[in-house]
């Protein structure tokens, strides 16, 4: 059976020739829970990478969604081994806060969604994709995968979710795939609230690609908490464990 893309490409890391490449620690910082703006979500050495604003509640407010990236010189990592260095590992955290009378208050932070940059030889997930989106007064965000040693495979994988029940819980996931050596293809699209999940296959050869539909049978929900690192993220696995 073959591995789904995001597995495959972490499997196929390469480590640094001539030296272990180290990776160095990151204590997450505990954002504010309210600010009055953008700003004061911002912890101390840390940026804006990318902010938006758009009505996610319903409220006909517009919230608040930021990227934040830290900016610790020691997380830049020289190597004399294969891919990219120096390569900066500077983690990112995903921040969603919601409108209030007095500004915003906290509804959510992440730092796992957003794969840090740790493996020379796969591409930054995003910095090269289409980041953060709200569609809709939904949350889009969809990352990217390039390998430049190690898989032929890339792609990217879009993760959406709803504000509901107090927590933004995922309602969709569409993830393609395109085998650069052979030209085969794959797409993924899940349906969490309706349950339907398609599959096709193809090749940039030809017109035509085979789709099959089923219906996930598992009862399992996920939400922006439980959803884990993006690039490891099994969208069809079921309910053992949840």
């Amino acid at each position: 059976m073959r591995l789904p893309l995001l597995i495959t490409l972490l499997l196929t890391a390469l480590p640094a020739v001539g030296q272990e490449l180290r990776i160095p620690p990151v204590d997450y910082p505990v954002l504010p829970a309210s600010a009055t703006s953008a700003a004061g979500f911002v912890p101390a050495g840390w940026r804006i990478e990318q902010q938006l604003s758009g009505d996610l509640n319903g409220d006909k407010r517009d919230d608040l969604v930021l990227v934040l990236r830290q900016q610790d010189p020691r997380n830049i990592v020289v190597h004399d081994g294969f891919g990219i260095s120096p390569l900066d590992s500077n983690p990112r955290l995903l921040a969603i806060a919601l409108a209030t009378q007095d500004g915003y208050a906290l509804a959510a932070q992440n730092h796992t969604l957003i794969t840090r940059h740790e493996a020379p030889n796969l591409s930054d997930v995003f910095e090269d994709g289409a980041g953060v989106s709200i569609v809709r007064g939904t949350l889009r965000t969809t990352l990217f995968f390039f390998s430049n040693a190690g898989s032929w495979s890339t792609g990217s994988a879009s993760f959406t979710f709803r504000w509901q029940d107090g927590a933004f819980a995922l309602i969709g996931y569409d993830r393609s795939s395109l085998m650069r050596n052979s030209g085969q293809t794959e797409d993924l699209s899940i349906n969490y609230s309706t349950r339907r999940v398609r599959h096709a296959e193809g090749s940039t050869d030809a017109d035509r690609e085979t789709v099959r539909w089923e219906t996930l049978t598992s009862p399992r929900r996920w939400t922006l908490e439980t959803v884990g690192d993006g690039s490891s993220f099994e969208p069809l696995a079921d309910a053992e464990g949840g």
